[in-house]
């Protein structure tokens, strides 16, 4: 049976675990100087950002990949799993590694993430990128108004909604977790000569007892929280424009999230803001075009 410490993967970093907001996270980090801190998206775990940390690190800044709630090495609890609580153990991972804010960049779900806690917690995100993910309430408008294209690129989420749909993404070593990476990345990424190892780990990683279970609840939330007050509270709250400075890159063969659901996002930002689509790539720019990614995190961070 595959075990958390089949993510704590050596390389030219270190791994370490803080506490946060009630949970016990796994982080893995590199270099010194003002905080980067990345979270990775679905079905993923920090290795999403093996590639970049060393260059983020080597530029002179303190690069820290952390384990979402669920995920990888981290604590898998039952409950939590709703935008209130990821925004809260973003902010207070931050708090445990000993800074007062961060460069906060999030690819996917944790770019979905990096929004919300951007808004509920402004003062802990000096500067924010997100990749692959539009803002919150650009996403829920675009699941009401266009069925042909995001709705249609969003009907894997309805099966998330199944009970014990779980079992079904662990199933033959997580081998529905490569469909997906297959399905979502760029042709030329999916077709190359790092997409075999970066499957397979994704795929074990899955294979961790609960993480299966803990990344479909962070889907269901967001599927149920339309129907209940909290939800139309959280929306309310994310109504409010975002005063951080935003990045936001976005492939142009993105499948999961469209470019045109993504690039409606800048109405949510009054600070200064830009929008970068990157050509030929899909919903994992960190993988597919990583120096690229890399130049423009450590430009918008510095």
């Amino acid at each position: 049976m595959t075990d958390d410490a089949s993510v704590l993967i050596e390389g030219p970093w270190t791994h370490r675990f803080v506490g946060a907001n009630g949970s016990r996270f796994h982080v893995v980090e590199a270099g010194t100087g003002p905080l980067v801190l990345f979270l990775h998206g679905f079905p993923e775990f920090w290795w999403a950002w093996h590639r970049i940390l060393p260059m983020v690190a080597d530029a002179g800044f303190r690069a820290v990949a952390m384990d979402l709630r669920g995920y990888g090495a981290s604590d898998k609890p039952p409950r939590g799993y709703d935008g209130y609580t990821l925004a809260a153990d973003v902010a207070g991972t931050i708090r445990a590694l000993g800074e007062r804010s961060a460069v906060v960049v999030g690819a996917g779900a944790g770019g979905m993430i990096g929004w919300t806690t951007a808004s509920f917690h402004p003062q802990m995100v000096s500067r924010l990128i997100v990749m692959g993910a539009a803002h919150p309430l650009r996403l829920r408008a675009a699941l009401f108004s266009d069925p042909r294209g995001q709705v249609a690129a969003a009907t894997h989420t309805l099966k998330y909604q199944l009970p014990r749909y779980e079992h079904v993404l662990a199933r033959d070593n997580g081998a529905e977790v490569g469909n997906l990476l297959r399905r979502w990345g760029g042709r030329e990424w999916v077709n190359g000569p790092d997409f075999a190892d970066y499957e397979a780990r994704c795929r074990e990683a899955i294979t961790i007892p609960q993480a299966a279970f803990c990344a479909m609840e962070g889907y269901r939330w967001a599927f149920r929280a339309g129907l209940r007050l909290h939800g139309y509270r959280f929306v309310k709250l994310m109504q409010k424009p975002l005063v951080t400075p935003t990045l936001q890159l976005h492939g142009t063969q993105d499948q999961a999230i469209l470019p045109r659901t993504a690039q409606g996002s800048s109405r949510y930002v009054k600070s200064s803001y830009e929008w970068l689509p990157l050509r030929g790539v899909g919903h994992f720019p960190h993988q597919e075009v990583p120096e690229l990614v890399t130049s423009e995190i450590l430009r918008w961070a510095k």
